[in-house]
């Protein structure tokens, strides 16, 4: 099994890189406690999506403390990474979406692999999920882990998640990419292809981009990824490809099953910098009860 960190966005609400925030008792960042975690349940090997400029960087800080105990890899995802009949606007700065970033790892990826976000911190329990998964070995069939929404959320404003809903047989029924928000006492979820909004509950299963692949999926990402530039050659300036929505619609034509797996484990993030001091705690906590060992890579 591989962990597959996408790690390119620079953190813009956050206000800088969130990525090498230190959140530890001996500076950890939030990554450093995702690797932990993926070689304490099998992982063989870590590839992070980053931008190139931020390569040297993430050599000198994550990779430093890392790289001796597991291997890694680096791709990085570019904005020209397209099928060659895309013209890319001259004002386009951001690459394609979460989708984009998966496919550009399609070189260095080689087992099945684990996906997550590089500022968010899951819990070992989500792991394990995802390793006795994986270890089925079964061909062309996807699953994303998930929490419950109100367990996911910030008091400090709008997050992006994945409302998901399953069938009785644990197998994907849906998954739409939405901005979450509190607005008052309801929880309402904007889909972010531009359907209209609506009330979910606490309890609304939500994927937060914790996502398992076999190798097929890049089979897939490449005929997806030629009819997306299609369909969005006159909305080039602003259009994304999203990776919730490209799985569902592997579960909906048959390419591949996609099941839905829900973990105990509690999760934690960094939208806004208000943010921080309530996940420091929370790591602090852990440490404070031997889950993770004060200094992590000793």
């Amino acid at each position: 099994m591989q962990l597959l960190i996408m790690a390119a966005g620079m953190g813009s609400r956050f206000g800088g890189l969130k990525q090498i925030e230190p959140m530890g008792p001996n500076g950890e960042f939030i990554i450093d406690y995702s690797v932990y975690d993926a070689i304490k349940t099998g992982f063989s090997k870590v590839v992070f999506i980053i931008k190139e400029e931020n390569y040297k960087i993430f050599k000198e800080t994550i990779g430093a403390r890392i790289e001796p105990h597991i291997p890694v890899e680096y791709v990085f995802q570019k904005i020209d990474d397209v099928p060659d009949f895309v013209k890319i606007p001259k004002d386009r700065v951001k690459p394609w979406g979460t989708a984009q970033a998966i496919y550009a790892a399609r070189n260095v990826i080689t087992e099945p692999f684990l996906v997550i976000n590089s500022d968010d911190f899951y819990g070992r329990d989500a792991f394990l999920a995802a390793k006795k998964f994986l270890e089925k070995g079964n061909k062309n069939e996807y699953a994303t882990i998930c929490y419950k929404v109100i367990n996911t959320m910030t008091e400090n404003g709008s997050v992006k998640r994945g409302v998901t809903k399953a069938l009785e047989n644990g197998q994907l029924k849906s998954i739409t990419e939405s901005l979450i928000e509190k607005v008052g006492d309801e929880i309402i979820a904007t889909p972010l292809n531009g359907g209209e909004k609506y009330k979910i509950y606490d309890d609304t299963i939500a994927s937060v981009n914790l996502l398992a692949f076999d190798l097929s999926i890049f089979e897939y990402l490449e005929r997806k990824i030629n009819e997306f530039f299609e369909e969005n050659k006159d909305n080039l300036d602003t259009c994304e490809m999203y990776i919730p929505e490209i799985m569902s619609q592997a579960n909906n034509e048959g390419f591949a099953k996609v099941y839905v797996l829900e973990t105990s484990a509690t999760w934690y993030g960094i939208t806004y910098k208000e943010d921080k001091d309530k996940v420091k705690k929370a790591i602090k906590d852990l440490v404070d009860s031997s889950e993770y060992p004060n200094d992590l890579w000793r």
